[in-house]
């Protein structure tokens, strides 16, 4: 007996096989592509400067990020609490569970009248591999006006589900859209 009430869904997605899709392209120099990630996922530091924008105002501003890099997603980024703009974030109902991670909290975020709701997630006590990611915030990118990493403007990993940011120099394709469930 456990006392971890996620451990038969840790152990299903942990023991699940992604299926690498056919055709995938070969990265060229300066490229890297998500069927080269890891799993379990790999955390690194990003060197770039990472911003989040909404309504006009920089929701999130860092040099200190923060990527996990996992099989078939786009990299999610994680900003230190310290250069997030707390007081425009407020804490919603909504949660979820990463088989690497742990459990996941989310956020809305109110710019005056706009009011965005599940913007970004944290995990307030991730699973020790991933104990760094304790005080940062993920944002989704389609929910926000923009987000980058250095000057390149992410697109929003497809789907609507997932968090990835897709930058000009990751290769696809990406988990997330109809008919990608087997990856």
């Amino acid at each position: 007996m456990t006392d971890d009430p996620h451990a038969a869904e840790r152990a299903r997605w942990r023991s699940f096989r992604r299926r690498r899709p056919r055709d995938v392209p070969h990265p060229g120099p300066g490229q890297e592509s998500v069927w080269d990630y890891p799993r379990p996922p790999r955390l690194e530091p990003v060197a770039a400067r990472v911003r989040v924008e909404l309504a006009g105002v920089l929701l999130a501003d860092t040099t200190r990020c923060l990527r996990v890099c996992e099989t078939a997603s786009p990299p999610s980024y994680y900003v230190p609490g310290d250069d997030v703009r707390q007081h425009l974030l407020e804490p919603s109902a909504r949660t979820s569970f990463c088989e690497w991670k742990g459990a996941a909290r989310y956020w809305s975020a109110r710019v005056g009248e706009r009011h965005v709701p599940d913007v970004a997630w944290s995990y307030p006590r991730p699973d020790p591999p991933f104990a760094s990611l304790a005080g940062h915030h993920a944002f989704f990118a389609g929910r926000v006006d923009a987000c980058y990493v250095g000057d390149d403007r992410v697109t929003p990993q497809p789907g609507g589900f997932y968090g990835g940011w897709v930058t000009p120099n990751v290769l696809g394709p990406f988990k997330g859209e109809p008919g990608t469930e087997g990856w």
